[in-house]
Parts: structure tokens; C-alpha cells; sequence
């Protein structure tokens, strides 16, 4: 078996260990769903992990087939019909390169609020656009959370950072890499799918076949993309603030 070795590239000494600790979140639920047999979607075992280094069996990748990517939606859906006893997770982890914030709760809206969407913006370092955010927030904060919490089923187990580069694919099937778990509303894995493209009709098919959208899905999209969009304007610089702009107008549809 040949190895793929990841070396730590944060600031922060746990952030391969809580990776791999999402690995093993996302095997046992993929375990309970049944998931497992020719074509299934799977996740790699963790070999070895320290502060330096995560070492994973390295995957031979190659460009998805239709069937391939129907396996995902379809297995992404049978982790998200798992009820979670909680929101949040009990530990911080990473989204991309920034620490995530972590608690756990029972609910869905103060989580999303308190725990993604104020630390992003406490982070923007240009003082007009970060007053500008906060007010636009303030103003519907009541109105957020309680939309939220009507429109989410119960908790899943997230894979929090699902673009289309951490799917991967190979002859057998298709696996999930890279997480960045929590236990949180399903449609916040399936809204990013959606920021950046990649993730074709036969995916999507196979999720509803299992596991329905909901009819709130469509607003709750950008508002749940918020979060990524400013991750990658506060990591990346201006080229986001755009995105970040028309997510924030969901706010008015509340």
C-alpha cells in the first residue's frame, strides 16, 4: 500500500489530529448507514497521525464517473439521515486554514449565529466592511435564528468543508477526504456543494432519492455559504467580498 503523508500547514498543533478525528466520525456513521461493498462511498483509514503528519492510503484519483458520483449523493444522504443527539461538536477543528469555533448545543440557530457566523466576521480586518456585516446581521438576528431552527430536521454529521476537491474517486468508487465535521443542519453540506460547482445531476438525484431537500433549501443555500465565503474573504482578501455581499442580501428574504 502506498502512503499519502499531510503535513501540518496551520498555526495550530491539534489541526491533523481533529482531521483525523473527523475521519473516524464520518467511517463509523458511513458504517452505521450500511455503506460498505463494491462502488460504496468510503473514507480513508487513518494510518498514523501526530501533530506533523497525517499519514491516509494514498488514493489513485481519477475523473468520476456518473454511477460515481450518484454513490456520493446517495451515501452523503445516509450519514444525514443518522440523528445526532446534538449541534456543534465538543472540540475546535479547522475550515480550510482558520480555526472553526466549536460548542455543543441544542440549538441549531444560536449555533449557526455564535459559532460561524460572529467569529467570521469578528476576523475582517477592514473595520468599515466588518460594522457594515454586524448590523446586517444584528438586524435580523431573532428572525436567522428562528428560520433556522424551524427548518432543520435534526442533527447530522457534517462534513463541513464538502467541495468538490475534497471528493475524490478512483476505480472503486468515490471517498470523502479533508473534513472539517460538526453536527449541524444537512443542507449546510449540500449548499456547499453548490459555492464552487463540480458536483453534477446524478449527484444530486441520487441525494434526493434517499434523503428529500427541503423547500426551505433555496434560501437557506447562501445564508449557510456565508460562512465559507467569508472564511475565503478573510484567508484570501477582496476577491470574495462580492460573494460574501449577495449571501448577506438572504437576509432579506427572511
Amino acid at each position: 500500500m502506498t502512503e499519502f503523508i499531510k503535513r501540518n500547514a496551520t498555526e495550530f498543533s491539534d489541526a491533523l489530529v481533529r482531521e483525523a478525528d473527523g475521519l473516524r466520525l464520518l467511517a463509523e456513521a458511513l458504517q452505521n448507514a450500511g455503506e460498505s461493498g463494491p462502488g460504496a462511498l468510503r473514507v480513508p483509514d487513518v494510518l498514523r497521525v501526530s501533530e506533523t503528519e497525517l499519514v491516509l492510503p494514498r488514493i489513485a484519483s481519477a475523473p468520476a464517473a456518473r454511477g460515481q458520483l450518484a454513490a456520493l449523493g446517495a451515501g452523503l444522504a445516509g450519514i444525514h439521515r443518522q440523528r445526532m443527539p446534538h449541534y456543534g461538536l465538543d472540540l475546535d477543528n479547522m475550515i480550510g486554514l482558520s480555526r472553526q469555533r466549536n460548542a455543543v448545543t441544542e440549538d441549531w440557530g444560536d449555533f449557526y449565529v455564535e459559532y460561524r457566523l460572529r467569529p467570521q466576521l469578528a476576523m475582517i480586518r477592514d473595520v468599515r466592511v466588518r460594522q457594515q456585516f454586524e448590523s446586517r446581521l444584528a438586524a435580523c438576528d431573532r428572525a436567522l435564528r428562528r428560520f433556522l431552527n424551524e427548518h432543520c430536521d435534526h442533527p447530522s454529521l457534517l462534513h463541513g468543508d464538502l467541495w468538490a476537491g475534497n471528493a475524490l474517486f478512483d476505480d472503486s468508487g468515490p471517498w470523502l477526504i479533508d473534513p472539517a465535521v460538526y453536527y449541524g443542519d444537512r443542507e449546510a453540506d449540500l449548499a456547499m456543494t453548490e459555492l464552487f460547482g463540480g458536483f453534477s445531476s446524478a449527484f444530486y438525484d441520487a441525494y434526493d432519492a434517499v434523503y428529500p431537500r427541503t423547500s426551505a433549501y433555496e434560501l437557506k443555500r447562501p445564508i449557510y455559504n456565508l460562512y465559507h465565503t467569508l472564511n475565503h474573504y478573510n484567508l484570501f482578501g477582496a476577491s470574495y467580498l462580492g460573494a460574501c455581499r449577495r449571501n448577506l442580501d438572504a437576509f432579506d428574504r427572511l
